[in-house]
């Protein structure tokens, strides 16, 4: 019974300063404000929302990969106000407000973002399925300054994993693109 009540209480620093629309049989619903890839964002989530979801399935941005739902593969990963985070750890309603870049919003246009270069010149990709979280966690990892040495980067990637094994071409890419930044 304790439980129920420490949930209840820290739950509702999460949903401050949100407005809550309706409530239904499975939970609450808010309006959640956002700039996601640039764009002004206005989404209505179910309070238990998280950010993974909201992104895949409200806003159809499914570059963002599911893979453990518990913040173990890093395929979710992404960057709110420019801080890598496993999009599956939080929910949305914590964000409002935020800056979200997701791989959909990398690219200029036709011209591709450095990093998303350096995988296709060094064959950093195997499947596919992680790549999208390898990515934007190699931009944080090159924006906090975290690639002075491929030990450098294997240690700051390493909650990114690759089932196909594709670590060595992963460092290379992130490397190249750093050296370039």
């Amino acid at each position: 019974m304790s439980f129920a009540v420490t949930g209840a209480v820290a739950a509702a620093p999460l949903l401050a300063g949100c407005e809550s629309e309706e409530s239904t049989d499975s939970g609450q619903t808010t309006h959640v404000r956002m700039r996601v890839n640039g764009q002004p964002t206005d989404v209505t989530v179910d309070t238990r929302t998280s950010l993974l979801d909201m992104l895949r399935e409200d806003l159809g941005l499914t570059g963002t990969k599911k893979g453990c739902d518990q913040g173990a593969c890093g395929a979710c990963t992404i960057l709110v106000d420019g801080i890598r985070i496993n999009s599956c750890l939080t929910l949305a309603v914590m964000h409002d407000g935020a800056e979200i870049q997701t791989i959909e919003g990398l690219a200029d246009g036709d011209r591709l973002h450095p990093l998303q270069q350096a995988f296709i010149d060094e064959d950093a990709f195997q499947c596919g399925y992680c790549t999208s979280g390898q990515i934007m966690s190699g931009v944080g990892c090159i924006r906090e300054g975290r690639t002075s040495s491929d030990a450098e980067i294997r240690e700051w990637m390493s909650g990114n994993i690759c089932r196909c094994g594709a670590y060595t071409n992963i460092v290379a890419a992130v490397s190249r693109a750093a050296k370039g930044a």
